[in-house]
């Protein structure tokens, strides 16, 4: 496959490859369990965003955001965090670097749960300043994995949960040598109420760095998620690519 990855291309590389559009892997460091990386967010969300771009046109892959707002899973060794502002801030400056090399065209391969709400500021900030940027996102990976997959594909919890069968699955098959299959756990919180979100602090949840069951993760499940993630992005964005990155409606109900 050709290399679109930004750290690894010449300037030269760079101005003849015709990118039009850029991917953008955003990842943090902290525990997850014990059994997989500590980057495993990041890591999961980069190389899916490289396999994306070996099958669309013109994606350039940029560096990965590595650290993360974490500050909720501080008690397990070894987070890192940034500040919520701070996460905010550093996604609102890469996609404006991006704009200013005249590619406002962007995807969010998001792979943490704390930088959904600074993704989602970044990004509604930059559409203030730069109407003409164009910003898709998919901020949950693992919880489009589960949407996408056949009904009874994970065995607990839809496959949800942090370093739980979804996530531990995915790391299986996409880095195995960065995984210790034999410490992963079960928890599966069970007080939680239904229909409103608890704003928990994650010790408050598991004492293992861990939820969901990562017991029953293996990588022909992670095989399964990736080929489906990758799939539904890279037509997600052929079909905008389709229609030069128009979404407006065709036809509205009513006029104002």
């Amino acid at each position: 496959m050709a290399n679109h990855e930004l750290l690894k291309l010449t300037a030269n590389q760079v101005k003849e490859g015709g990118y039009n559009k850029a991917i953008l892997a955003i990842g943090s460091c902290e525990a997850h369990g014990k059994h997989l990386a500590e980057g495993t967010d990041t890591i999961v969300s980069y190389k899916l965003s490289c396999m994306i771009a070996d099958k669309v046109d013109g994606l350039l892959v940029l560096p990965p955001v590595t650290v993360g707002y974490s500050a909720h899973y501080d008690t397990f060794p070894f987070t890192i965090s940034l500040g919520y502002d701070t996460v905010t801030q550093v996604i609102y400056d890469i996609i404006e670097s991006v704009l200013r090399n005249g590619v406002n065209r962007i995807f969010l391969m998001n792979g943490h749960d704390g930088n959904i709400a600074p993704m989602e500021i970044a990004s509604r900030k930059i559409k203030e300043k730069y109407p003409q940027a164009k910003i898709a996102a998919l901020p949950a990976w693992w919880v489009t994995a589960g949407d996408l997959l056949p009904e009874g594909t994970f065995e607990v919890w839809n496959g949800l949960g942090h370093a739980g069968e979804g996530e531990s699955s995915i790391a299986y098959y996409l880095f195995p040598e960065w995984c210790e299959k034999e410490l992963a756990t079960c928890v599966i919180p069970d007080k939680l109420p239904k229909y409103v979100e608890m704003k928990w602090d994650f010790a408050e949840l598991t004492n293992t760095a861990q939820t969901g069951d990562a017991t029953k993760a293996t990588p022909e499940k992670g095989e399964k998620m990736t080929n489906v993630l990758v799939d539904a992005v890279v037509e997600a964005i052929k079909d905008l690519d389709s229609r030069n990155w128009d979404y407006t409606s065709t036809e509205s109900t009513s006029k104002l």
